[in-house]
C-alpha cells in the first residue's frame, strides 16, 4: 500500500510539473545591458535612453587609453565601461568601472584595424568585439569565452532575440551566433560576391570615411518589433550606396533572408540607419544632406528634411518620434518631428555645432558634444526646443568626439578620437 501510494504521489508530482512547470533557462540567455550596451545605445540605434537624465553634472575623471578611438564607449549594467583602443602597443580592448574615477579591471590586445566598431555588454557584463578576421567574447574577466573566424572586420555587434549574437563584418558576411556557446546559427549571407576571406583587412582604411572599398561602413539596425536589419551597403562598381533591409527569421532556413533593396535615399546613405521604436520607419542620414525617413516595410521613401550640412552620425530618435538630427562639421542641433507622413524642423540652433550624435535621456534632457572655439564642450539640452540646460567643457579636449553615453546610474562618459575619456556623474 505504502509503494502504491509513494507511485501514485509521484505521477501526480510529475504530471502537474508537465502541465504547469516551465523551462527557467531564459534569465541566463544573452540580452544587451540595462547602460549604454553599445555604441548608439541598442540594437536600433537610437541613441534614446528611457531614464531621465541629470541636468546638473559632477566632473569626476578623465583617463587616456594611450592610443586612438574610433567609435564610443559602451556601458553595462553596472559600473563597467569597455572600450575599443587602437594602440601602438599593449593592451587596446580596455574594461574600467566608471564610478571608481576609470579605475581599470582588465585589458587585453586585438589584432588592430577595427577602431569604427564598439564593443557590446550583454546583461552579465559579457563583452563582445570584433578584430579583423575574428568576433570574440570575453567574460568579466579578460580571459576568452569564444572566438570565431569571420570574413572582414566586424562591425558594432547587436542582440537579436535573447541569446542571439548578429554580426554583420565590412566585408559583408551577416551571421548570428548562439552568444553562449559562439556556435553559428543556421547559415551565413554573404552580400559581396568573390571576397577573399584570407584578406579580412582589406579595404578597412575606407571604413572611417565611407568610401567604396568599404562595402558596410556603419553598424547596421535592427528592430525586434519587426525581425527587420537594415544595413548601408557600397556594391562593387557602383556610384553610390544603397540601403538594405534583411528579415530576421528565427528557427527558419535561411535565419536572415534579403527583403528589400533601395536607392531611395539622395546621394546613398551615410552613417548608421536607426529604426523607429515600432519598427516601421527607417531613419538615415543622404549625401544630399537632408534627413531621410523610409518605410520600413519596402524601403520606400516616406519623406525627407532638408539640413543644409552633412550629418556624419546618426539622429538620435525616441519612442514617439522626436528626432534630434545627426551631428559633423558644420552641424546646427536641429529637432524634428515625425508626423507620419512628413516630417516637421521644430528648432535649429545656428549657435551650436554638435560634433557628436546627441544622446537623448528621457523626454526632458539630451547630451552632445559641441565645438566650443579651439575646444569641446559637453552640452546638455532640452530635446523638446533646443535650449541650453548646462554645459561643460571638457579640459584639453583634442581630435573629435566619438559619442556620449548614459549609464544605468545616470553618469556620462564623452570620449574624443585622441583616446581621452571624461567621466561625469549627477551633481
Amino acid at each position: 500500500m505504502f509503494r502504491r501510494l509513494t507511485a501514485l504521489l509521484a505521477t501526480a508530482l510529475i504530471t502537474a510539473c508537465l502541465a504547469g512547470c516551465q523551462s527557467t533557462d531564459h534569465w541566463v540567455e544573452a540580452k544587451p545591458s540595462d547602460g549604454w550596451a553599445a555604441q548608439y545605445r541598442d540594437a536600433s540605434n537610437s541613441s534614446y535612453t528611457p531614464r531621465a537624465g541629470a541636468t546638473d553634472l559632477r566632473f569626476e575623471w578623465n583617463r587616456s587609453v594611450k592610443g586612438e578611438l574610433g567609435a564610443g564607449v559602451a556601458l553595462g549594467s553596472g559600473n563597467y565601461l569597455a572600450v575599443n583602443a587602437q594602440t601602438p602597443a599593449g593592451c587596446s580592448l580596455m574594461v574600467w568601472e566608471s564610478d571608481n574615477l576609470g579605475r581599470q579591471r582588465w585589458c587585453t590586445r586585438l589584432v588592430q584595424g577595427g577602431g569604427f566598431a564598439s564593443p557590446l555588454f550583454d546583461g552579465f557584463d559579457n563583452v563582445y568585439i570584433g578584430q579583423p578576421g575574428a568576433i570574440l567574447s570575453f567574460p568579466p574577466t579578460q580571459w576568452i569565452r569564444w572566438r570565431q573566424p569571420v570574413i572582414g572586420m566586424p562591425l558594432t555587434p547587436r542582440i537579436l532575440d535573447p541569446g542571439q549574437l548578429l554580426v554583420v563584418t565590412h566585408l559583408g558576411q551577416v551571421l548570428v551566433y548562439d552568444a553562449h556557446r559562439g556556435v553559428v546559427v543556421g547559415t551565413a549571407l554573404d552580400l559581396v560576391a568573390g571576397v577573399d576571406p584570407k584578406d579580412p583587412q582589406r579595404g578597412l582604411e575606407d571604413c572611417q570615411p565611407a568610401r567604396p572599398q568599404c562595402p558596410v561602413a556603419a553598424a547596421p539596425a535592427f528592430s525586434p518589433a519587426s525581425s527587420l536589419v537594415v544595413l548601408g551597403l557600397w556594391e562593387p562598381g557602383a556610384e553610390q550606396p544603397v540601403l538594405l533591409g534583411l528579415r530576421y527569421r528565427p528557427g527558419q532556413t535561411p535565419i536572415m533572408a534579403r527583403e528589400w533593396r533601395s536607392d531611395a535615399v539622395g546621394g546613398g546613405p551615410i552613417a548608421s540607419p536607426v529604426l523607429s521604436a515600432d519598427g516601421t520607419t527607417v531613419y538615415v542620414n543622404g549625401r544630399d544632406e537632408r534627413l531621410w525617413a523610409l518605410d520600413a516595410a519596402d524601403g520606400t521613401a516616406k519623406w525627407s528634411v532638408p539640413l543644409d550640412y552633412l550629418a556624419q552620425t546618426p539622429p538620435s530618435v525616441s519612442p514617439d518620434g522626436l528626432i534630434v538630427a545627426g551631428g559633423g562639421p558644420g552641424a546646427k542641433l536641429t529637432g524634428i518631428r515625425d508626423h507620419g507622413d512628413r516630417g516637421e524642423v521644430l528648432w535649429t540652433r545656428d549657435d551650436v555645432e554638435p560634433l557628436t550624435t546627441s544622446s537623448q535621456a528621457g523626454a526632458d534632457v539630451a547630451y552632445t558634444v559641441m565645438r566650443d572655439g579651439d575646444g569641446q564642450t559637453l552640452l546638455v539640452f532640452s530635446p523638446g526646443d533646443g535650449s541650453t540646460l548646462n554645459s561643460y567643457p571638457l579640459q584639453r579636449a583634442s581630435g573629435w568626439p566619438v559619442g556620449v553615453s548614459v549609464g544605468a546610474d545616470g553618469r556620462v562618459v564623452a570620449a574624443t578620437s585622441a583616446g581621452v575619456v571624461y567621466g561625469f556623474a549627477p551633481a
